[in-house]
């Protein structure tokens, strides 16, 4: 007998990148903002969704036979936690892989040594009196530089790894901690965050969106920061104050930052970030929410999602990686 499956991402993600559901779900794939979505919910048993969307109100699962919601990513911003708690439904996620370790030492790297900038004055013709100037500048590598991580989950060991395997040394900031030997393995030392703004050469920000870590870096801890120092937001948009972080690369304080989310996706034309000019814009990366998103990542993340949803449904045993 097939269990029914409500999933809110097309069957061709999965397709293309040999990742269908098990043969002992019957999966319906729908948009949305389908009007039939709440009727196909009260039917299924799971609920397979993407990190990103439009939130769903617990009030769409009252009543219903579901016993699963996953998430095909980390992020758990679009359900209701206190909701679902309450009515009892496990949520699952797939803490991710490499990909988001990946973007974050490509990134530092891309703003330290202004790869950003050599690009465009290139383009303009500049190239010699560029290169006296990168040359002059005495700018810096990875290699022995402290990275500061915030937010030490798995997301974040991860990307402590790979700068660590990078010759960086490394600094976290986590209200709970880790296990130590997690933090062991890269050397990892504990930080209150001020301490960790004022130290780190490297700031990369790892934890979900929540009352406690909304506006987590604005002005005053852009403040903090060393002049010159990175940071890189590919957490949750929300993090950091958008207005704040424009205002201290136009400064030129900051040696430049890459962001992967926003406070509200797409940003709006109002955006100061999208506003800034010159040099300030030149040190700033954006990239459209996809530090996690690659096909080995998107493979592992989808493959990993469909065997959570057999494991609670088909062997009737807890879900792995269960928020709340």
């Amino acid at each position: 007998m097939s269990l029914p499956v409500l999933c809110l991402r097309p069957e061709a993600d999965f397709a293309r990148l040999d990742a269908l559901p098990p043969a002992a779900l019957a999966v319906t794939y729908l948009k949305p903002d389908d009007p039939s979505l709440p009727q196909h919910i009260k039917a299924s048993l799971a609920l397979v969704i993407p990190a990103v969307g439009a939130k769903l109100a617990a009030s769409l699962f009252e009543g219903s036979a579901v016993r699963l919601v996953q998430v095909t990513g980390a992020g758990l911003d679009r359900l209701d936690q206190a909701g679902m708690t309450r009515l009892g439904i496990p949520v699952a996620n797939v803490p991710g892989n490499n990909a988001v370790a990946e973007y974050a030492v490509t990134s530092a790297t891309l703003l330290l040594r202004r790869f950003g900038l050599a690009d465009a004055e290139i383009k303009r013709g500049n190239y010699a009196a560029l290169r006296s100037r990168i040359i002059a500048d005495n700018l810096s590598g990875l290699e022995g530089l402290l990275v500061g991580v915030v937010g030490f989950g798995v997301i974040g060991r991860a990307v402590a790894a790979a700068f660590h395997r990078a010759g960086c040394r490394i600094a976290y900031h986590d209200p709970a901690p880790p296990d130590p030997q997690a933090a062991a393995a890269t050397g990892a030392t504990p930080l209150p965050l001020d301490t960790l703004l004022q130290s780190a050469d490297i700031v990369t920000l790892h934890v979900p969106l929540l009352p406690a870590t909304t506006d987590l870096i604005g002005s005053r801890e852009l403040i903090l920061m060393k002049p010159g120092a990175v940071l890189i937001q590919a957490s949750r948009g929300g993090v950091v104050d958008e207005a704040a972080l424009a205002a201290h690369l136009t400064s030129g304080r900051l040696g430049g930052a890459a962001v992967d989310v926003y406070s509200t996706e797409p940003p709006g034309a109002d955006n100061p970030l999208l506003r800034l000019e010159g040099e300030a814009a030149q040190r700033l990366l954006l990239t459209p929410h996809v530090a996690g998103v690659t096909r080995q990542s998107s493979a592992y993340l989808f493959r990993a999602a469909w065997q959570n949803v057999e494991r609670a449904l088909v062997r009737n045993e807890p879900p792995l990686n269960r928020a709340y």
